[in-house]
């Protein structure tokens, strides 16, 4: 079940009702880019492809969830910054946000999500 999303903005919905505003990061350089450099960030970043991710240069710890192919998580990690994050291989997306907020969201470890948006 591939999944084409563009560089843009929507929102993740998680099982439960919970809606995260989003941003869509699909090309190669949003993905590079993703939260480097940042103080914050508003909701979360969808990775995609990915099946790993590193803190360096960040300046906030983060919450990252791995999705595989359905949008199921199958780990959740937070991690400061000036980390290396390992390769998930079953990883197909990865989710990122203030670290904290996936717990508040009900994000864990078998929690399907959806994604709305461009």
């Amino acid at each position: 079940m591939g999944r084409r999303w563009r560089d843009g903005r929507g929102e993740l919905v998680v099982h439960g009702g919970t809606t995260v505003p989003l941003e869509i990061a699909t090309s190669y350089r949003a993905r590079t880019r993703g939260l480097l450099g940042r103080d914050a960030v508003h909701g979360a970043i969808l990775l995609s492809p990915a099946n790993s991710v590193h803190t360096f240069r960040m300046r906030m710890p983060i919450d990252v969830a791995y999705l595989d192919r359905d949008l199921v998580v199958i780990a959740v990690r937070t991690m400061k910054p000036w980390r290396l994050g390992m390769p998930r291989p079953r990883s197909r997306h990865v989710l990122e946000a203030e670290a904290g907020a996936m717990a508040a969201w009900g994000l864990r470890v078998g929690v399907r999500v959806t994604v709305e948006g461009e």
